[in-house]
């Protein structure tokens, strides 16, 4: 029986999961988690295959994923199914057929994260598994002089957190917006890709920048060193989230 590939989107609240892959005898991962839902579903083993591999404590509102399955089914039922049987805190978000050249990780063209840090003077009781509560109030516009060295394609060594990494570091970062309202600093990051811990280092240096401990100008430099250790330290997990995954249309 042929199978049918599936596209998934999918929110979760990366709290208490050791990132998207699955992990051999770890059954808190994401990928885990769906793949067991959808075995108990199809009555075999599957493989959900992401977008990208979030890291432990990293949120998302917008994951895409895909699934081959042979057991007929309407996109309805698959989506009630799921969010019957998954944890609290996993959703599927849209369940729809997609072709059968649809891949969600090698298809994708973009992907937009929100790094979210708290700068207010009351602790944000709510919100304190989503946020980076920060050790003072940043400089925004130097943040936001120093992201505009970071805009374009560079090599982004500097800031990738896998000093194993054998594959190309050169990314493209087609925007980065940095906005502060009501005690929070969101810094959105739209591009090609990122590293590993890549969002986070960046958010980690133009903090340093805002704190007075850099200058702008210096991401210049930081980019040509192609050297971790130059750059700044890794912000936390609990702040950043997946929003979006981009396509061109394949479906």
């Amino acid at each position: 029986m042929a199978r049918v590939n599936y596209r998934l989107i999918v929110v979760y609240d990366g709290s208490r999961y050791y990132g998207w892959e699955h992990q051999p005898g770890n059954e808190m991962t994401i990928q885990g988690k769906l793949e067991s839902v959808l075995e108990r579903f199809e009555g075999q083993p599957v493989e959900v295959t992401g977008a990208g591999r979030t890291d432990a404590g990293v949120h998302a509102k917008g994951m895409v994923a895909n699934v081959r399955l042979e057991k007929e089914t309407t996109e309805e039922e698959l989506l009630a199914y799921m969010n019957r049987y998954l944890p609290e805190d996993i959703c599927i978000r849209e369940a729809s057929r997609a072709s059968d050249r649809f891949h969600s990780r090698y298809n994708a063209t973009g992907k937009t994260y929100c790094y979210t840090c708290y700068i207010g003077d009351r602790k944000p009781v709510f919100n304190r598994k989503y946020v980076y509560v920060t050790e003072r109030v940043p400089d925004v516009e130097r943040m936001r002089k120093a992201a505009a060295y970071l805009v374009g394609e560079h090599d982004f060594a500097s800031f990738c957190g896998n000093p194993k990494m054998k594959k190309s570091t050169v990314r493209e970062i087609y925007d980065i917006d940095i906005a502060s309202k009501n005690g929070y600093l969101n810094l959105t990051f739209h591009g090609s890709g990122f590293l590993q811990y890549m969002v986070r280092i960046l958010t980690g240096t133009l903090l340093e920048v805002g704190y007075g401990k850099r200058t702008p100008e210096s991401m210049e430099d930081l980019l040509a060193e192609r050297n971790r250790s130059k750059a700044g330290f890794t912000a936390p997990p609990q702040g950043l989230c997946l929003l979006k995954v981009d396509y061109n249309g394949e479906r």
